[in-house]
């Protein structure tokens, strides 16, 4: 249970971080195309169906913020209510 706790943990950590870099442009082989890379890796498996479900409202991608709060939900249960995140 601790160690499925600390992975919802590092995922959501992974989420935050993947939204912080969209935010800034990568240039290709710049250390941060490497991190982006990696994020994009961790994320998108769980990302692309929700895309496809979820259509975006202008530019927010509605499908990043259901996700979040999908594994904010599961940390929460899985974890205990009052443990919070982090």
């Amino acid at each position: 249970m601790v160690v499925l706790c600390a992975l919802l943990n590092i995922y959501l950590i992974v989420l935050v971080l993947r939204a912080v870099l969209s935010w800034f442009p990568v240039r290709s082989g710049s250390p941060l195309a490497s991190i982006n890379s990696i994020l994009f890796q961790l994320t998108e498996p769980l990302l692309a169906p929700l895309r496809r479900a979820i259509p975006p409202a202008g530019m927010i991608d509605l499908s990043f913020l259901v996700l979040f709060l999908i594994v904010l939900i599961v940390h929460s249960v899985v974890c205990g209510g009052s443990g919070g995140f982090l």
